[in-house]
């Protein structure tokens, strides 16, 4: 299991860093391994100690809430 550090950000939240390997695995990377485009993901805390990151293909709105199963 690799484990990877929890980083402040700012005042207000904290990061993590999703492996370049998986990114590429998922189309989002181009040739020279930098993001391509624009790519937004929604954050929701599962459990104590679990949260699950999706990537979401297209924003509705941004002052409406996601959708159920995101």
């Amino acid at each position: 299991m690799v484990l990877y550090k929890l980083r402040n950000l700012d005042k207000n939240s904290a990061g993590v860093t999703l492996p370049k390997g998986d990114l590429r695995i998922e189309g989002l990377l181009d040739e020279d391994g930098d993001l391509e485009g624009e790519h937004h993901v929604h954050i929701r805390h599962v459990d104590d100690g679990e949260w699950s990151v999706k990537l979401v293909e297209e924003l509705e709105s941004e002052s409406e809430p996601p959708k159920r199963g995101l």
